[in-house]
Parts: structure tokens; sequence; C-alpha cells
């Protein structure tokens, strides 16, 4: 079960998460990547910034015990920054990075406790949460796009009978 967990994590961040982000930010303009609902709100930019910022605390540092800082503050404070080509590229670093972690991770270490970003965790919680988070913010990421371009992202050809995901999975990296 342990290694069908795993599996699933890689997954669903290669193989669901980042193609749906591309697909989303596809259509969008540098402008488009900065632009906020509303001052308190936040942009696919510093979302962006967020997941990456998280993932790499939360799996490579905490999990993986990769080296590494990071400015949560900076993540949501940013107005412009990186380009469209830049975070995306930033963030299948990182998930590629995470998926090799993970592969390489026992079912014995999925127990291991860890404290991360103040948390008592264990490995395995850390995973969950990871996986969750980025689960909730590619969806914003899809809600903004769709505001942003609006008929230009589509993800699925779906009616009553049939679904079909419109995108391929990430190439794993070796």
């Amino acid at each position: 079960m342990s290694q069908r967990f795993l599996t699933a994590s890689r997954n669903f961040l290669l193989d669901d998460y980042l193609p749906k982000i591309r697909i989303a930010m596809a259509p969008l303009s540098e402008a488009d990547l900065w632009w906020r609902p509303n001052p308190s709100s936040n942009s696919i930019g510093n979302l962006l910034l967020h997941i990456d910022g998280n993932a790499r605390q939360w799996i490579l540092g905490g999990v993986g015990g990769h080296a590494g800082t990071r400015d949560r503050d900076g993540e949501f404070g940013a107005v412009v920054g990186a380009t469209k080509a830049e975070l995306l590229a930033s963030l299948a670093t990182t998930f590629h990075e995470i998926d090799r972690l993970l592969l390489r991770l026992s079912d014995a270490q999925l127990d291991e406790a860890r404290v991360i970003q103040g948390a008592h965790t264990t490995v395995f919680d850390a995973i969950y949460h990871v996986v969750e988070h980025i689960s909730h913010h590619t969806g914003q990421i899809i809600q903004l796009a769709k505001w942003r371009a609006p008929g230009a992202v589509r993800l699925y050809d779906a009616t009553s009978e049939s679904f079909t995901p419109l995108w391929s999975p990430e190439p794993r990296q070796t």
C-alpha cells in the first residue's frame, strides 16, 4: 500500500497537476500571470512561487534533507517577477526532483518523524500535505486563467458517457 501511495503521489504531480497548469497558462500573457482580481488575492505568479516554495520546503527539504531557504512572504508579496517560461521551468524542475526522491523512499521511511515549518509530522503526512496543497492551488490557477482567457482553457473532452483528459503526462526524467 505504501508504494501505491508513493506512485499515486508522483503521478498526481507529473501526470495531472503540472500538465493542467501548463494548459491553463498557455493562452496567458505575461501581464495575465501577475494579474490579481483584487489586492488581497493572489496572482497565478504568486501561486506558482508558493507551490514551488512549499514543495521544496516540505518534500525536498523536510523529507529529503536538501538544504534551502524559503521566502514565503515574498511568494505572496510579488507583484511582478519571473516570466511564465521561467516559473514553469522552475516548477517542473521541483516536481521532477520530488519524483526522483519519492521513487527512492522505502515503506519504513514513510513513518519517520519530521518537523517541517514548525509542524510535527511524518514523511507520509508531509507528502500527503504537499500533494493536497498543490491540488488546491492548481484549481485556483485554472480558475484565474479561465477569467483571463475566457474559452481558451480546456482540460477535458467530456460528455455524460465519456471523460477524456486533453493532456499527456509529463515525461519522466532519469
